[in-house]
């Protein structure tokens, strides 16, 4: 059997390519649009590509079938509910894929969507039982997948309890390859582990708990934030083939375009242009980071070199940012000054600022500031343009830093006079300072 993991580390998505290498043939299972990783390795292991499975339409990224449709001419295989309005192969509850002594078996397992299905993986040459399986998104490490993003959340949960138990039949030492690890928005607990076994998980995933009702009460529970574009991006995977993009050239009129600054934070504090968003492409989740943060408008890039600018354009393609006008030279006039501790610790003593905790409500309430108010940094264009932050200055805070600079250059983008904290609430615990914590009761506050 030839098998391959590809993890994108930014967007916390996981796809594969499956086949058996004595025939030369493979699929790709679930590509991100950045399809050169997969033709990569079919190259080097001289096999040829025959199709895409894809487990779902998914709503974090954009998918590359469409590209490996257009440009390879490869066949997309999908569950017929999943209202393709491209040319598709459909899947239903038992297809089998052959690919030499390899033998991909489709398990249709709804519940974070209708059309959701797994691919359970056999090696003829070794057996007739499955080898692993893809679970996409239903069954995570450690975790399983929400279930609100395409249905009402609750007839979502039945599904997937169906789903989940009915995966966990296929044998505790199949192994388990999941279509997201921690990082991503599909779920809330799962595990950087990049895979398992459905024994492990039937012993250690609280999801695959025999208890319907309890189930349900649990998957009805808090959740992550919706994916930015979330709508959008479904409707590119469900939609007519995306296909490449062309060139990033550089541009030098920024009139009608948002100028994203995608170089580190004190690079952009030195000198920025005035109005520029800074969303480090350095640091974690740069594309969901920008996708939530950015206006609906064309986005000019500014970075170090077109190098850099190349993969900032690649990272917000596929989150379905594709108006990237062009990119320039990062730099300018306008410049801000980080907060020191010591600073904050006096701004706050005489109320002299507004000072807003931009982490997500659970980290803030493990542990936060006294005085402080609470806005996720997705949250602050959308707050500061109905008027909802209008401090005569704003400081924001996050855990360490990196989110904190990113809503206060949104602000300043806005208008607002507001700078970051350099550093973050484990600063602020390790110098002492006054912490206190916020416990949820039930399901809310």
């Amino acid at each position: 059997m030839l098998f391959k993991q590809f993890v994108d580390d930014d967007l916390g998505c996981a796809s594969y390519l499956v086949g058996d290498e004595h025939a030369g043939l493979a699929v790709v299972v679930d590509p991100g649009y950045r399809i050169e990783p997969y033709l990569e390795e079919a190259e080097r292991r001289g096999i040829r590509l025959t199709a895409v499975l894809e487990t779902h339409n998914h709503a974090d990224h954009v998918s590359g079938h469409g590209r490996l449709a257009l440009e390879h001419g490869l066949a997309v295989h999908i569950h017929e509910a999943a209202g393709a309005q491209y040319p598709h192969e459909p899947l239903a509850d038992g297809t089998e894929i052959e690919l030499g002594d390899v033998v991909i078996r489709t398990v249709h397992t709804p519940g974070h969507r209708p059309e959701h299905c797994a691919f359970a993986v056999s090696d003829r040459s070794r057996g007739d039982e499955p080898w692993l399986v893809l679970t996409g998104d239903s069954l995570f490490v450690g975790d399983a997948a929400r279930p609100d993003l395409a249905v009402e959340a609750h007839d979502g949960a039945e599904d997937l309890f169906r789903s989940l138990h009915r995966l966990a039949e296929l044998g505790d030492g199949v192994e388990v390859y999941p279509g997201h690890v921690a990082g991503s928005l599909c779920g809330g607990a799962m595990s950087s582990k990049a895979s398992t076994t459905i024994g492990f998980e039937r012993r250690f995933n609280h999801a695959l708990i025999e208890d319907h009702d309890e189930f349900v009460g649990l998957a009805l529970g808090p959740q992550p934030p919706r994916p930015p574009n979330m709508e959008r991006i479904v409707e590119h995977n469900r939609g007519p083939f995306v296909g490449a993009q062309p060139p990033l050239e550089p541009v030098s009129d920024t009139r009608e375009a948002v100028v994203l600054d995608v170089r580190p934070v004190r690079a952009f504090a030195s000198g920025h242009r005035p109005g520029a968003v800074n969303v480090p492409i350095s640091g974690p989740s740069f594309a969901t980071k920008a996708a939530f943060v950015l206006p609906d408008r064309p986005v000019v890039v500014h970075a170090d070199d077109e190098a850099e600018a190349e993969r900032a354009r690649r990272a917000l393609n596929a989150v379905g940012i594709f108006e990237v006008a062009g990119w320039q030279p990062g730099g300018g006039d306008e410049r801000v000054e980080p907060v020191t501790m010591d600073e904050l610790e006096r701004l706050l003593a005489a109320g002299e600022v507004e000072v807003l905790d931009v982490r997500e409500a659970d980290e803030r309430d493990a542990g936060f500031i006294p005085g402080t108010d609470h806005m996720p940094y997705r949250n602050v264009r959308q707050a500061a343009e109905n008027g909802l932050v209008n401090g005569t200055q704003v400081v924001t805070i996050c855990e360490s830093g990196a989110r904190a600079a990113v809503a206060a250059s949104v602000l300043k983008a806005t208008g607002i006079d507001a700078r970051p904290v350099a550093g973050g609430i484990a600063d602020w615990r390790a110098r002492g300072g006054e912490v206190a914590s916020f416990r949820r009761c039930g399901g809310g506050h």
